[in-house]
């Protein structure tokens, strides 16, 4: 089942019969940190560019690094514009939170498309059954150009994927949008070197020292509103190499796999055409929180069908210009 839902009606409910939270006994010393330094990187990018925008997608990262910047600045004075690129085939019930919180802040929303590269022919996909998930390089290169970007924030972590561990907080970035690894600046004592020559740019990731319970203890803690597809539904599924695969219009199931209703929540958000849901009965951040302690695989690891089948490496992809 995938039923439209107000966002209004999305707040997380985490109160026991009792009052208090489940995990109200974590100190909360360790977020308290990991905010003062997202707030202070959100307001270095402020200060130190002149065309910075955040990356927005609807997903529990990029909201929890926006209710950072809700704190750094305020409703309606978040100072740089919001960019979203929209495969075209994202979760409804993603986009439309998205549309709802950029609302909410007073928020400038930026969207392009990746459909419109694929007009243009900037984008050209092998068939027509390929993901496009990794062609948003192209359109996010194409929206640094048409808005001259001189810094784009995006909410990746460090502990999603090895090519991530090896980024700096502020990532350079060629006039050709590539990432050399080889070459990054060092950050000793947390001074970033923000000089760039012209059609440079940078990504800066204010999250970057967050772990995947970090963000739910904070979600939990704050209070965040989340898309519903974060927290348990049914939805039917088919079981591919060790992923559960929504089944949808673009994702049908295949000649003799068998198609099952199943208890499901999405540990993170994207293209349907490469994001898989694990099973869960997780109603309530504080019972992720406790889902995540338990996790023995990372949320890509699980989740992500193109980092299982993909020829390119996600480090190959961000030396293109992935996020």
């Amino acid at each position: 089942m995938n039923t439209r839902t107000d966002p209004q009606l999305l707040e997380p409910q985490t109160m026991t019969a009792t009052g208090t939270s489940p995990t109200s006994h974590l100190s909360n010393a360790h977020l308290d940190a990991l905010e003062e330094e997202t707030i202070f990187i959100l307001r270095e990018v402020a200060a130190a560019f002149e065309r910075p925008a955040l990356l927005f997608s609807g997903g529990k990262d990029s909201l929890v690094m926006l209710k950072c910047a809700e704190k750094a600045f305020g409703v309606g004075r978040i100072p740089y514009p919001l960019l979203m690129i929209d495969t075209g085939h994202n979760f409804h019930e993603v986009t439309d939170f998205r549309d709802f919180r950029a609302k909410e802040l007073q928020a400038e929303l930026i969207v392009r498309n990746v459909e419109d590269s694929m007009k243009r022919g900037t984008v050209r996909l092998a068939h027509p059954g390929e993901s496009r998930n990794v062609h948003q390089s192209v359109t996010l290169l194409e929206a640094i150009e048409e808005f001259r970007f001189d810094a784009l924030i995006g909410g990746a972590r460090r502990d999603e994927e090895k090519a991530r561990a090896k980024e700096r907080i502020f990532s350079h970035r060629d006039s050709f949008g590539q990432w050399q690894p080889k070459a990054q600046r060092p950050e000793l004592w947390t001074l970033f070197n923000t000089r760039l020559a012209p059609g440079e740019h940078f990504r800066v990731f204010p999250i970057s020292n967050w772990t995947e319970l970090d963000v739910w203890q904070y979600i939990e803690r704050e209070q965040i509103a989340l898309p519903s597809l974060y927290y348990t539904h049914q939805r039917e599924v088919v079981d591919r190499r060790g992923l559960l695969v929504p089944v949808t219009e673009l994702t049908p199931a295949k000649d003799g796999e068998t198609v099952q209703l199943r208890d499901v929540r999405f540990r993170t958000v994207g293209d349907i055409t490469c994001t898989c849901p694990v099973e869960s009965l997780a109603a309530t951040p504080a019972d992720i929180v406790i889902e995540t302690l338990a996790a023995d695989v990372s949320e890509r690891g699980a989740t992500r069908m193109d980092d299982k089948t993909s020829d390119a490496s996600m480090e190959k992809r961000k030396k293109d210009g992935y996020f």
